[in-house]
């Protein structure tokens, strides 16, 4: 299976971000065990879970949606969106969880949780924009 060089290049640079993930479960990991303050708000801790939890799905999801990009019957540009638009999500929604309860003694999501939203949206046209090129039928022209 070739992939186009866009693809390629994206799937390197997830690649690459994928130790940030590893590095972002670590630091939860000694907030657990180091630090009271974490363990007190249970808010903060669900949050920056659900952040972590969605960084690497999302980007394995980016990731394979590649091997699948380049099959898609989409024009040029719509490809590039669909490309693009899901790790975007994998950026966005994470960012969201972790910086709306950023401070230690965060009792409610600050604004910063609508980026979580956003990102909904972005996977959300990504995917739909990827199956509906995926099933459609092969034409001269683009979509």
């Amino acid at each position: 299976m070739t992939m186009s060089p866009e693809s390629r290049r994206l799937a390197g640079i997830l690649l690459i971000l994928i130790p940030a993930v590893a590095w972002g479960g670590a630091s939860i990991l000694t907030f657990l065990i180091n630090d009271p303050q974490y363990m007190q708000n249970a808010l903060r801790q669900d949050l920056w879970r659900a952040g972590h939890a969605h960084a690497g799905v999302l980007l394995i999801l980016s990731l394979v949606a590649l091997l699948y990009m380049d099959k898609a019957n989409l024009s040029d540009r719509v490809k590039q969106i669909a490309r693009n638009t899901i790790p975007i999500a994998a950026i966005l929604m994470p960012l969201g969880f972790f910086l709306a309860v950023l401070t230690p003694d965060a009792t409610s999501p600050n604004a910063f949780i609508y980026l979580t939203y956003l990102g909904g949206v972005s996977l959300v046209v990504g995917v739909l924009l990827l199956g509906i090129g995926l099933i459609r039928k092969p034409s001269k022209s683009g979509f």
